[in-house]
């Protein structure tokens, strides 16, 4: 079977860790009879020195000419610039929108042999399995007017914080379609004490409750989410939340299995009731690692590739319909924890550490063996 995978690498660690998700990702191929073509492009902070903007025109199209896109990650100290009109996470917001991926899947689970990779004491990570579910195309990030302006009082901003019933109501509902076929535990996170957005978010969430009487629901204020995610994050199933709320809360969760590196990410479009993936199917969806660009270590083969691996891994499952292949990938990566491998991030005094391209080249051969 062959597959078209649109591969977006961007800027700094972004780069490396791709290199070695395309890696495991061949052997995947290689292994399972799959051929996998790959059409690339430039965005971001790369794209912004070479064209002008950090979204091309012409790559919109070719990733919905592919089966799934591969993104790394995008910016840097280049081009953080906060007066610039033009900056590398357009490229990111543009994609999002123009793909209609509204919904972000963020697993969060701690590997038992890195509890101790935590700050945390590890009876408190232990065991923890979390599904965060973000609203990925509105919210702050999209909401008009947002301007800067100088007036008689001085400088002034404005970001607007807008959510449509339609936007709300087919992110809960996929939340709750998530947790039916995990552990039935919905906790929908708002901040609806005080934010017009998020009374609406919890009004249109406990309407739709009653057609999932099995799930579990509660409502929990963002500021409380933050807390028991360090307190008691196995108290947690499946978490869904508007845009920015989900951006600060799993950068959170990402101490929890050890490292940002370690953490993967889905965003998918269409149908809310196609999210478990129980059939092979091919749906469009994009897939990266949460980290950024990491410009301290770029280019020094210190990033930690399983974030993006694992990003390969969810890809096979809810795009391309590969579940078996997916759980391969995912099994290497326990094996070669197992045997004690680890990167800089991850690691403890004693362990062996690898360089980004040693970690891909571990996985692989793990992923190859039958």
């Amino acid at each position: 079977m062959k597959y078209d995978i649109a591969v977006l690498p961007g800027d700094g660690v972004g780069q490396e860790v791709m290199a070695e998700g395309l890696k495991v990702l061949e052997v995947v191929g290689r292994r399972f009879g799959h051929e996998f073509a790959y059409k690339k492009g430039i965005v971001g902070g790369g794209a912004i020195d070479k064209f002008g903007t950090a979204l091309p025109d012409d790559v919109i199209p070719m990733c919905k000419s592919c089966d799934a896109l591969l993104f790394g990650a995008v910016g840097g100290p280049k081009w953080d610039i906060p007066t610039a009109k033009v900056r590398p996470e357009q490229a990111i917001l543009g994609l999002r929108k123009g793909l209609g991926v509204y919904a972000n899947l963020r697993p969060v689970n701690v590997y038992p042999m890195l509890e101790n990779a935590t700050p945390l004491k590890p009876e408190i990570v232990r065991g923890v399995d979390i599904l965060v579910l973000r609203e990925l195309t509105g919210g702050i990030y999209f909401g008009t007017p947002q301007k800067t302006w100088t007036s008689a009082r001085g400088r002034q901003s404005v970001d607007t914080l807008r959510y449509s019933e339609k936007e709300i109501e087919r992110i809960v509902r996929t939340g709750f379609e998530l947790a039916r076929s995990r552990r039935n535990k919905l906790t929908s996170v708002d901040k609806a004490n005080v934010i017009e957005t998020s009374r609406l978010w919890r009004q249109i969430t406990n309407e739709l409750a009653p057609e999932y009487p099995e799930v579990k629901l509660e409502h929990v204020l963002v500021d409380t989410a933050a807390m028991r995610l360090i307190r008691d994050p196995g108290s947690f199933d499946v978490m869904v939340m508007e845009n920015m709320f989900g951006d600060i809360l799993t950068d959170e969760a990402s101490v929890l299995g050890g490292s940002m590196g370690m953490m993967a990410s889905a965003s998918l479009g269409g149908a809310t009731s196609a999210f478990n993936a129980h059939r092979k199917v091919r749906r469009m969806g994009m897939y990266e690692p949460i980290h950024g660009t990491a410009p301290d270590i770029a280019g020094q083969n210190k990033a930690n590739p399983i974030g993006m691996i694992r990003s390969v891994a969810m890809m096979l499952y809810y795009s391309l319909g590969l579940q078996k292949e997916a759980a391969t990938i995912e099994k290497a990566v326990l094996n070669v924890l197992e045997s004690g491998a680890r990167t800089g991030d991850i690691a403890q005094p004693g362990d062996r550490v690898l360089g980004c391209r040693e970690m891909g080249d571990t996985i692989a051969e793990a992923v190859g063996k039958r």
